[in-house]
């Protein structure tokens, strides 16, 4: 029993380590191009020249005014530059994009480009002038050129603004809602002038010269 219970509970842990906890939940439909207003900071953190790969740690940082929402956040690696600043093969027009493997990615764009999640911080938004946790970026040159840039492009969802709470008036001794209070007050009021006017202690003219405008 407990030999076929062990596989069966590590599979389901497997199952949930492995779900993605992200807001968009592998679509990119509802994502904007953020690029420019949020930036891709590449750093190259070890190259291995034997199988001439490069590591990448690539975060994203907030230069926009507004915060953006954290598990919303991808980074596309857009392109692959020569030394000369081309992308395309010259003679067949072909992408040098092509020519690497792109290792650990989470998925591809429409147009067949890779595409990286950015890991969730403490935080849930990605607020101004701040730095996102880096995603780790693993590239192949099956080429062998030495040289050669990546780029990125960043996608993601801005927060919305709170929605503004309407101020609610201070309610007045005069409204209307404090109608029955007030009604119960004045009944009161009158019962107590009657009863000092029928001891004697208040005449009703008294009383009619005291409530005169």
């Amino acid at each position: 029993m407990i030999n076929w219970v062990r596989p069966w509970c590590l599979a389901a842990a497997s199952a949930i380590a492995t779900e993605p906890l992200y807001g968009f939940a592998g679509s990119l439909d509802n994502l904007t191009d953020l690029t420019g207003r949020v930036q891709a900071i590449v750093t190259l953190k070890s190259r291995d020249n034997f199988v001439s790969e490069y590591r990448y740690d690539v975060s994203a940082r907030n230069l926009s005014p507004d915060a953006i929402i954290g598990d919303s956040l991808i980074i596309v690696l857009d392109r692959i530059t020569n030394l000369a600043g081309e992308d395309h093969e010259g003679l067949t027009g072909e992408s040098f994009l092509k020519r690497f493997d792109v290792l650990d990615q989470d998925g591809q764009t429409d147009d067949g480009k890779p595409y990286f999640r950015i890991p969730i911080g403490t935080s849930p938004n990605l607020v101004p002038q701040t730095d996102s946790l880096p995603a780790v970026v693993r590239i192949r040159n099956r080429d062998y050129v030495a040289v050669f840039t990546p780029s990125f492009k960043v996608l993601g969802q801005k927060r919305p603004p709170p929605e503004e709470k309407r101020a609610e008036s201070p309610i007045s001794p005069a409204s209307p809602a404090l109608g029955p209070s007030t009604a119960a007050n004045r009944h009161a009021v009158d019962k107590l002038i009657q009863l000092l006017i029928k001891k004697g202690v208040l005449t009703e003219e008294e009383w009619r010269k005291a409530n005169q405008p």
